[in-house]
């Protein structure tokens, strides 16, 4: 007699759908917000924004915004790594700086010889090299970031100010440098349509992968319908920056060098060792050195990689400028990147974040100063309410922590 046998896969999925809506919804009670604080302000933001003043949504201003970020969001890539060890470093607006402002003076017309693939990776070098002096202090003479990072703000804005000299500016004439934040992918062109399949090709095949290596380690994973969805919602938030950049300009190369930096930074943090490492020194530094890890070394090269990534964000600021003067870094980038960061969802108890969170907070805190520059608010008020922000996203982390402590999550 043949045993006839029911395939199981549809109620299999089904019942698994629900299941991960209701530890979603025990996650939500229990304090873990994840990024639904961030989808909720974006929501109001723009709703509000659009209704005072309907520029907002044009597809002139979204690729402003997509150009606006771009720096802030390059260095807050650093700024996460840093809070994920539970550190801050607060000279990366500084540092930034100087990686901006040695491009444009070795590409400027008194150094004749530089061209661009030997001025970026020196200036890259120059901040990697301010990043290890600075871990090197930290962890050597045991002196909290904060007093380092502090001191190193006041010293490179110095520097910034010697480099540039009393001339104040300094023009960027490389025309390759220009084009970082003032190039794009034209609209009557397919590039931006192959930039997007090619990274929601490449998100399905890494969440497949993932899928398929937990199933066989017997590890819980996510129902395959809402890893679908995760790809279909991916894919259609794609095509809708493409469809709404080719209406304008086009899409934004330093768009696309954003989101190449973004997904490598996430191997790098989610699939390394080192990222491990990172997490783990964050969740608690002195369990990590008990476990054989080298928490000394780890804290240098996350302060290395975020000095880096701060020098490309100062190349960037540089390019949409066309120009360096001495009030490069100033202002409120640090704010903005710092604001970026934690908004975004990294917390800065340290051990929770995400790279991609830096986007989605760099997306907010550019979207909050679009819609303002718009409605024409005051300066004086624009720092008001960043700073009321930033401090309402450092609240909702303090109480989602200290919510899922006592539920036994963290």
């Amino acid at each position: 007699m043949v045993e006839q046998t029911q395939s199981p896969s549809a109620p299999t999925l089904f019942g698994g759908v629900i299941n991960f809506g209701r530890g979603y919804v025990r996650r939500l009670s229990s304090g873990d917000l994840g990024g639904l604080p961030i989808f909720v302000g974006l929501i109001i933001m723009t709703i509000i924004f659009q209704a005072q003043n309907g520029n907002f949504l044009t597809p002139r201003n979204m690729v402003n915004l997509i150009l606006q970020m771009a720096g802030t969001t390059m260095i807050a890539y650093g700024m996460v790594f840093v809070l994920l060890l539970g550190e801050i470093d607060l000279s990366v607006g500084y540092v930034s700086a100087v990686g901006g402002v040695t491009v444009a003076i070795l590409l400027s017309d008194a150094n004749a010889g530089w061209t661009w693939p030997l001025a970026i990776p020196l200036a890259l070098l120059i901040t990697a090299g301010i990043g290890l002096l600075q871990g090197l202090i930290i962890t050597l003479f045991r002196v909290p970031s904060f007093i380092v990072t502090l001191a190193g703000l006041l010293a490179w804005n110095g520097v910034v100010l010697r480099l540039v000299g009393r001339g104040g500016t300094v023009i960027i004439q490389d025309p390759f440098v220009v084009g970082i934040a003032n190039s794009y992918l034209p609209p009557e062109t397919l590039w931006g349509w192959v930039v997007v399949v090619i990274f929601v090709l490449g998100y399905a095949a890494t969440q497949t992968v993932q899928y398929l290596t937990r199933r066989t380690r017997g590890l819980s994973t996510r129902p395959l319908p809402v890893i679908a969805a995760q790809i279909v919602l991916l894919g259609g938030l794609g095509a809708v920056v493409v469809a709404v950049c080719n209406q304008d300009r086009g899409l934004p190369v330093v768009g696309v060098l954003l989101l190449i930096t973004g997904v490598l930074l996430t191997l790098l943090a989610k699939n390394t060792r080192f990222g491990r490492f990172v997490y783990a020194v964050g969740g608690n530094a002195e369990a990590a050195r008990r476990a054989g890890l080298n928490v000394n070394r780890i804290r240098v090269t996350v302060f290395v990689l975020a000095s880096m990534l701060a020098g490309l964000g100062g190349i960037i600021l540089a390019s949409r400028l066309r120009s360096v003067d001495t009030r490069a870094g100033s202002g409120n980038l640090l704010l903005n990147v710092v604001a970026a960061a934690v908004i975004g969802g990294t917390s800065l108890f340290g051990g929770r974040g995400r790279v991609s969170s830096a986007i989605w907070g760099a997306l907010i805190i550019a979207s909050l100063e679009n819609g303002m520059g718009l409605l024409n608010v005051e300066a004086g008020d624009k720092y008001i309410i960043t700073g009321i922000v930033l401090l309402l996203a450092v609240i909702i982390d303090s109480l989602s922590r200290r919510r899922q402590q006592q539920s036994g999550l963290a």
